[in-house]
């Protein structure tokens, strides 16, 4: 199949799933045409099945703001026209589900039909999708949507209950690259980080307020009064400022290094003893799957679809958002070396359910039904 990829090129968890299952697809063979504002971050490497096409926005001075979702549909369009596409799918509902139901009503106008595929992240709906100044074009798109899937039966759930929803939600859970994501032999860079062979507490995000970071260090604190450890922070955004202060307000700026946006997490994650979760809005959490796949453990809140993924006792242990003192003992319990291999091996095998191998041919299953429909009808 030709198949157009519109997503967010981002570092954000729709961006990569996006990205990462039109990788896996051009590798069985599907040919792949990412349109977006810019190459994805994790589109890095080419190969005769992949394609990326820019969208390029015209900067007037009638516009106050640049008509994205306009110029994204005419880019669908034409990318449609000259490639000759087989289906659409657009991640996460604004704006690109709206543009691809604008681009597939001018193509019918030509006479083309293009099935259009809309995934559903999480913050799309339960954060600005449900806002009234975007909930009647959500409710819209995603009812005019051909097909529409959610990473979650949590998500799926929060869709259906916030939008007036008339289509059928197929759930198909994010999914993890076994191969990429394993634990590595990265001893050195533990004993550099742990000299004194310190346990290692690993948080990765976007660092905004849904992720409470702030509770990270909180419990990193605790846990550090009983247990020699170290806390790694990785990613950036807008809570890193305040997140700095609070460390040095706690006096914890000597065992909590910030390491920025990484592309080579897995190494970082190779090396982790726990790894921390605590948001409050979390549809699925692939960074929790990450770091089960490298084999470990993870203390996590029961925000979304988190514990679909993260089970209770074997995985790691969920507590109430904000329940600090719960995740503290959580914390402690899986740390005692008697216990976390027993976790860590709990963890992988986890993950492997959601290996890309096992998830790949739901998408197409999914992609094939909704081009037989629009065939038929």
């Amino acid at each position: 199949m030709k198949i157009g990829i519109v997503c967010y090129p981002t570092y954000g968890g729709s961006g990569v799933v996006a990205t990462e299952l039109g990788k896996a697809l051009a590798q069985k063979g599907h040919q792949i045409h990412f349109i977006t504002y810019s190459q994805p971050v994790r589109l890095n490497f080419l190969n005769e099945n992949l394609f990326f096409h820019a969208v390029y926005v015209p900067n007037y001075p009638l516009f106050q703001s640049p008509p994205y979702e306009l110029a994204l549909a005419s880019r669908i369009v034409e990318v449609v026209l000259q490639e000759k596409l087989d289906l659409l799918h657009v991640h996460y509902a604004i704006p690109h589900a709206s543009a691809g139901y604008m681009a597939k009503q001018i193509l019918k106008k030509k006479g083309i039909y293009l099935p259009v595929v809309t995934t559903l992240h999480g913050t799309d709906i339960t954060l600005v999708g449900k806002d009234a100044s975007f909930e009647p074009v959500v409710t819209f798109s995603i009812n005019e949507s051909d097909g529409v899937t959610t990473v979650s039966e949590s998500l799926k759930n929060d869709t259906c209950n916030l939008f007036q929803v008339e289509k059928e939600i197929q759930v198909i859970p994010n999914f993890i690259d076994l191969e990429r994501f394993k634990k590595l032999e990265k001893n050195h860079f533990k004993t550099a980080i742990c000299p004194n062979n310190e346990k290692l507490l690993v948080h990765t995000s976007n660092f905004r307020k849904v992720k409470r970071i702030q509770d990270v260090v909180e419990i990193f604190s605790e846990v550090r009064k009983t247990t020699k450890s170290k806390l790694l922070l990785v990613g950036d955004g807008p809570e890193q400022v305040y997140i700095e202060k609070l460390c040095r307000d706690y006096g914890l700026q000597d065992d909590v290094r910030f390491l920025g946006k990484l592309d080579a997490v897995e190494e970082v994650l190779s090396i982790a003893d726990v790894f921390l979760m605590p948001s409050e809005s979390e549809s699925f959490g692939l960074a929790a799957l990450e770091a089960m796949a490298c084999e470990v453990p993870v203390i996590s809140s029961n925000a979304g679809g988190i514990p679909e993924l993260n089970i209770n006792g074997e995985t790691g242990f969920i507590s109430e958002i904000g329940d600090v003192k719960d995740m503290v003992k959580n914390t402690l319990f899986l740390l005692k070396d008697e216990n976390l291999p027993i976790f860590r091996k709990n963890a992988l095998k986890q993950a492997k359910r959601f290996e890309i191998a096992n998830i790949l041919p739901q998408y197409e299953e999914h992609y094939e039904r909704i081009r037989e429909l629009g065939i038929r009808n």
